[in-house]
């Protein structure tokens, strides 16, 4: 069984995960006249209203297809570590997609290119934290714990969409780069949680014995 520490680590992480993931599924939806406008182009034309379309939808769709297949890959290779790669794939789509270079279509493509990346980031995070919680906790504060992150999703949805009405306001690019300080400190934070727990469990497993050694459920 995880360590009383670990569990509380993991909630707060995997919350903080969900939060900017859903932050982000809504934050570009009040954003999206001022990024337009930033990149010079009118979505509402007839050959732009795709750009329209998936800028709105891309990141969604990406997540919903892509969260089944990359919770498999976490059983498979490990939770901590997929959901540690979203943050950091997640991280560096954002600051890819502040510093889009283009104008017209050319700039639409890079954003809708890099939005549908970042959707990749936000299903490995999305497949993984409940899993992750599920593992960390005992049964009887289990629920607690993932109503907690479930909590954290629902109200990133709504703070998104008021975070992205202030920021646009001031500069279309900050709807971006909102998410790179969250990010960073999540993939960084995830990442020494990993190898924390990685030693904890080497240990644990040597002290069994190597005819007693096993994968643990928590997979890093």
């Amino acid at each position: 069984m995880p360590s009383p520490h670990y569990k509380w680590v993991a909630l707060s992480n995997t919350t903080l995960g969900m939060l900017m993931a859903t932050i982000n599924s809504s934050i570009i939806l009040i954003s999206l006249p001022a990024i337009f406008r930033g990149i010079g182009i009118n979505p509402l034309s007839p050959g732009n209203v795709g750009y329209l379309l998936w800028l709105m939808m891309g990141y969604m769709l990406v997540t919903a297809v892509l969260v089944v297949s990359l919770g498999r890959l976490g059983d498979m290779l490990g939770r901590v570590r997929i959901y540690n790669a979203g943050f950091a794939v997640f991280s560096i789509a954002s600051i890819i997609l502040a510093l889009d270079p283009m104008r017209g279509g050319g700039g639409a493509m890079w954003l809708v290119l890099w939005r549908l990346v970042q959707g990749v980031g936000g299903a490995m995070l999305f497949a993984n934290a409940s899993a992750i919680i599920a593992d960390a906790f005992p049964v009887e504060q289990r629920g607690l714990a993932i109503g907690i992150n479930q909590v954290a999703a629902i109200a990133g949805s709504f703070i998104g969409l008021i975070a992205g009405g202030l920021l646009s306001v001031v500069d279309w690019r900050l709807v971006f780069w909102v998410s790179v300080p969250v990010g960073a400190v999540g993939t960084v934070w995830a990442y020494r949680w990993r190898l924390a727990l990685g030693r904890r469990l080497a240990t644990r497993l040597l002290g069994l014995g190597s005819g007693r050694g096993g994968r643990h459920g928590l997979g890093v």
